[in-house]
């Protein structure tokens, strides 16, 4: 029996598309696995009142009891922000989570499939996944890096978590043919740091100019994402020099408890905000609300209102 499409796109969000008018979609597991309770919620409602100061429309993407959402309401934020037994969901995800009913955060490879089919050019998100230390033994890899590779969006982070092998990763978006600017920078940021240490081959000076690579990609039947790694504002930063003493002790603590597979990234990242007394989570917010600010401005650009 045919399956109908159980994408469900708010009306604001279809409009906007259909006019040409500029539209940015954002994820929702920042607020559903990434913040702790209640600052999610604030921080979610604040990136969407962000985007719709800066004239663009805001798509919050989620699932709500199996349905698959474009747009969610701030009653569906706040009830995916507060409710116990929200579920994780990538791609592979999202067909058994519609089934089941289930309410779910989506991480950045199913928001960005979700905002494709609804329309939608550009993403804003907090640090990409990608490959993981040890990844030549255990094939440890995200997959947002894949699905991003068949996707002509345009998506803003700052860079990936360094607790991944940055070296790796940025090998794979090059055989993947994910082109990566760094947005006034050439310096890869390592999300929680400006510069990780890795240089990316092209800076971008504005929004008009990642519109135009963008308009100059689709007009050559390029199917891949654009990159835009923008860095953390340098006062808002982790200090280095703390950064690479937790990320070694981190390390050396996962190794000695056993931590692996899935449980790697929360086992790290928890470290993180306990050994830096909750300065990583204030970096990891200032982190979204500039890749949030730069999205809706690329928006904007795309749609000729910049």
């Amino acid at each position: 029996m045919p399956v109908s499409d159980p994408l469900v796109i708010a009306r604001e969000v279809r409009d906007a598309v259909a006019s040409g008018d500029p539209v940015l979609a954002l994820e929702s597991t920042i607020f559903t696995h990434g913040l702790p309770r209640p600052r999610n919620l604030t921080v979610a409602l604040e990136a969407e009142a962000r985007v719709r100061a800066l004239g663009v429309v805001p798509a919050t993407i989620g699932l709500v009891d199996g349905r698959p959402t474009v747009g969610l309401s701030p009653d569906e934020i706040e009830r995916l922000s507060t409710a116990d037994g929200v579920v994780k969901a990538s791609v592979r995800d999202v067909p058994v989570a519609v089934v089941k009913g289930l309410s779910a955060g989506t991480t950045v490879a199913a928001t960005a499939h979700l905002a494709a089919r609804a329309g939608v050019r550009v993403f804003s998100t907090g640090g990409l996944g990608g490959v993981h230390r040890g990844a030549a033994q255990t094939f440890d890899e995200s997959a947002d890096l894949p699905t991003l590779a068949g996707l002509p969006l345009v998506v803003v982070s700052a860079g990936v978590k360094s607790i991944l092998d940055i070296a790796l990763t940025l090998e794979r978006l090059e055989t993947l043919n994910l082109a990566v600017v760094g947005y006034r920078t050439t310096d890869y940021p390592g999300f929680y740091v400006g510069d990780s240490g890795y240089d990316v081959e092209y800076s971008v000076d504005s929004p008009a100019e990642i519109a135009a690579i963008a308009r100059t990609r689709d007009a050559l039947g390029i199917s891949s994402t654009l990159l835009v790694a923008n860095p953390v504002a340098a006062d808002r930063q982790l200090d280095p020099a703390l950064h690479d003493d937790v990320l070694t002790r981190a390390l050396a603590a996962a190794a000695a408890e056993g931590v692996s597979g899935h449980d790697t990234t929360p086992f790290l990242l928890d470290f993180f905000q306990r050994e830096t007394a909750g300065r990583s989570l204030e970096v990891n917010v200032a982190v979204y609300r500039g890749n949030v600010d730069l999205g809706a401005r690329i928006a904007r650009a795309l749609a000729g209102d910049a």
